[in-house]
């Protein structure tokens, strides 16, 4: 499947869909529809569909956005410096899309990696594990856990 970042993609985005992913925005903690959210599946980006996240991945850090260990597709997640907000952090972008996901932090689970790959919903798409053959992403099935 190939990925990359349309205008036709980006026309369909909603509001804060493209605030967050096009202006480098962030949603308020707490709100984001996957925050709690616990199925079995994977997270692409909203802008490109390349597979970001594994459900398998996904923790409870309690910080108020979706946490994960680590990316499903290592080369897929791009780390930047952000100096923004007069703080130091890392920020996190799909390769293809060049959507804004969130930042990453070194205080995820020691035992998983130490990472905590704080995402925002709103650059999320979600395919759940029964749907993921038929949309392309057979794939990356061994990676997402038994119901």
């Amino acid at each position: 499947m190939k990925y990359a970042k349309s205008q036709k993609a980006i026309d369909q985005l909603t509001p804060e869909q493209r605030r967050v992913t096009q202006q480098a925005g962030t949603e308020r903690p707490f709100s984001g529809k996957y925050n709690h959210h616990t199925e079995p599946g994977i997270y692409v980006d909203v802008v490109s569909g390349e597979p970001l996240f594994a459900s398998s991945d996904k923790f409870d850090s309690g910080c108020g956005w979706p946490s994960f260990t680590k990316p499903l597709v290592p080369s897929h997640v791009h780390a930047l410096r952000d100096t923004s907000h007069g703080l130091v952090r890392t920020e996190v972008r799909s390769a293809h899309g060049d959507s804004h996901l969130g930042h990453v932090f070194p205080d995820g689970p020691p035992d998983r990696g130490g990472l905590r790959y704080c995402i925002n919903s709103a650059s999320l798409r979600f395919i759940h594990r029964d749907n993921m053959e038929r949309e392309g992403y057979g794939e990356y099935l061994d990676q997402v856990e038994e119901v």
